[in-house]
């Protein structure tokens, strides 16, 4: 086990997505992330040697996180349209169930070196193609009567993606209800 893996390293990564959550990568501090754990800026450093390297973790387990998910819910076997409904049902469930940790890895990239922006931008890329391969397969096949994939996948992308920026809500508190209404907005987008 590294330091990373630790139990220590999870309770910082937690403290470090609520801070960055609530007043954003620029307006947070090791020594406040710190102070959430009733510990010293210095017992962060063996687990993580800067703040940029903690939000990089943090990005690494976010994208990882919904792209082995949208992986996972995928099953190629199916109609493209069935499966676009259950992939962006799993793509926004996961947004409002991951709402503070899905909200710094949108919102807080900017903070991140160039060489760890184009490691996660990767893996972004990778979601993407996720659901740039339905919607192709959807338009191949005549089940979509949509002919622009590339925009079809960024406005599907976007309406997931923005769910971490409100939800919970009064309106909207269960994140399956909410995944079951926009998967079912996602196949009449492409119908």
């Amino acid at each position: 086990m590294t330091t990373r893996d630790s139990a220590a390293a999870e309770r910082i990564r937690q403290a470090a997505i609520a801070s960055f959550a609530e007043v954003g990568y620029g307006g947070t501090s090791t020594r406040q992330i710190a102070k959430r754990l009733n510990m010293s800026a210095a017992a962060m450093y063996p687990h993580y040697k800067s703040k940029e390297e903690l939000l990089y973790a943090i990005a690494m387990d976010g994208h990882q996180g919904v792209l082995s998910a949208l992986r996972k819910a995928d099953n190629d076997s199916l109609p493209a349209a069935e499966r676009l409904r259950i992939v962006i049902e799993e793509f926004t469930r996961w947004q409002a169930e991951h709402h503070e940790l899905a909200k710094v890895v949108q919102y807080e990239l900017h903070g991140l070196t160039r060489e760890h922006y184009r490691t996660i931008t990767a893996i972004r890329r990778e979601t993407s193609d996720v659901l740039a391969a339905i919607v192709h397969r959807g338009i191949d096949s005549g089940e979509f009567t949509v002919t622009a994939a590339d925009d079809v996948v960024l406005a599907l992308s976007s309406l997931c993606v923005d769910v971490c920026r409100w939800f919970p809500s009064r309106t909207h508190q269960d994140s399956v209800e909410l995944g079951a209404a926009y998967g079912e907005l996602a196949v009449r987008m492409v119908r």
